[in-house]
């Protein structure tokens, strides 16, 4: 059978979709790069916004449009969130509840009937994204569900209460996808660092244990909540096959509306992470997640979060103007901003975010560092574009002559100018 994936989301979404590729793969099935000419299609849906909602409904929509006769699979935080709407939208045969994600391929085989599969399949007319990275990272989900009660944040009711993997399921897992000749692995969860809450252990121990008992060259995390770190957890820097990258989710730069979000921590606090990491870790890129607009952000709380922006120097920031969420307290918030303030707000962010990471990626410009490339590109001046990612995540571009294969490979790289959000690099081949 030929199984179509995709999603939209977060990075755990992707690790789940990995994982189902993998797992409709070991079940002898093929995964393919194409919805069209699939015998089955599953999406993994987003709800984090009102409009990743919307986004997912048309997605689905578009899919059945395109292949009417394959059954149609849907998960995720949407149609966990209204598994009605999502059973009832156009070519949807099945709802798998996040909380059964992982027995999927095994549920779609009892529910979905062989017979109700397209006939004929035609081949693939291009690549799923997994096949296209080459097998160069891979995400592995640790974790599920959040703790956490941010008040603009539907993920927890989506998501459910934490769970967590044991550490040998995920150190099997990593030593499978080591095995599989991936060269990197980028742990997930919805709450990262509550990882093992449950199982009384903690985010140290796991990361420990898959740098002891893998042999994977590259062992990076995904986002952390700038809060419940194990102690000492920065010493895991101390192993080089750990990446010098944090993504920490800041929100907001002004304390009084860090307390209408919830979040569970200060500027100070926030300020004082970056500090320890940063001194425990060299060369780290420190990059965060930001909101703009959240009701009744006055001008002066504004100006309070792009001084502490500022001051903290991210390499990156992922920025989303305020949206409200049905069903969570943000929406239910007085003083909601019009969209012309949020819409100036986020332009203003976004320059400086743009500043901020063309001096982040200049501070290594001359230097060298070992980067993964990923793919291939463009033909140009007689070879090959190749572009890819160092150990402490700036992006890097290289021209190789045409014939030398850099996919997959880790390699030592001279760091030269900046061009756009990337630097131009010479692998040391």
């Amino acid at each position: 059978m030929q199984v179509f994936l995709t999603t939209l989301g977060c990075r755990l979404n992707e690790a789940e979709l990995e994982s189902w590729a993998r797992g409709f793969r070991a079940a002898g099935h093929r995964v393919v790069g194409t919805p069209l000419g699939a015998q089955l299609m599953v999406v993994n849906t987003c709800a984090v916004t009102s409009e990743a909602a919307r986004k997912s409904r048309k997605l689905i929509g578009g899919l059945h449009r395109q292949n009417p006769a394959a059954p149609l699979v849907v998960t995720g935080c949407f149609s966990q969130l209204e598994p009605k709407r999502a059973a009832e939208l156009a070519g949807v045969d099945l709802v798998v509840a996040n909380t059964d994600k992982e027995r999927l391929v095994d549920i779609v085989a009892r529910e979905i009937d062989p017979a109700a599969m397209p006939v004929m399949a035609t081949e693939p007319d291009g690549s799923h994204v997994y096949q296209a990275r080459g097998r160069t990272r891979a995400f592995v989900k640790v974790q599920d569900g959040c703790r956490n009660r941010c008040t603009f944040c539907i993920v927890t009711v989506a998501r459910g209460e934490e769970r967590s993997r044991t550490i040998d399921d995920v150190v099997a897992e990593v030593r499978d996808l080591e095995e599989a000749g991936y060269q990197e692995v980028v742990l997930c969860g919805v709450h990262l660092g509550g990882y093992g809450s449950d199982l009384g252990t903690d985010l140290r121990g796991l990361v420990d244990a898959v740098l002891e008992r893998t042999n994977v060259p590259r062992v990076r995390l995904s986002s952390l909540e700038p809060w419940d770190l194990p102690d000492g957890f920065f010493e895991l820097w101390r192993e080089p096959r750990l990446m010098p990258h944090l993504h920490l989710p800041m929100q907001s730069g002004c304390d009084a509306v860090l307390k209408r979000m919830s979040r569970r921590c200060s500027t100070a606090d926030y300020a004082r992470l970056v500090d320890a990491a940063r001194a425990a870790i060299p060369d780290l890129t420190v990059t965060t997640d930001l909101i703009v607009g959240f009701p009744g952000e006055s001008a002066n709380e504004w100006r309070s979060t792009i001084q502490f922006v500022e001051s903290i120097g991210f390499g990156h920031m992922h920025i989303f103007p305020f949206s409200p969420r049905s069903g969570t307290k943000a929406a239910r918030l007085s003083g909601q901003l019009r969209g012309d303030v949020k819409r100036a707000r986020s332009r203003e962010l976004h320059a400086l975010a743009a500043e901020m990471k063309a001096a982040h990626l200049a501070r290594f410009a001359g230097s060298e560092r070992p980067v993964l490339w990923e793919g291939a590109g463009d033909v140009a001046d007689g070879g090959v574009t190749w572009s890819g990612y160092t150990d402490n995540y700036l992006r890097a571009v290289a021209t190789a002559p045409a014939g030398v294969d850099l996919e997959n490979r880790v390699t030592a790289a001279l760091l030269g100018s900046v061009d756009g959000e990337a630097l131009i690099a010479r692998p040391m081949i």
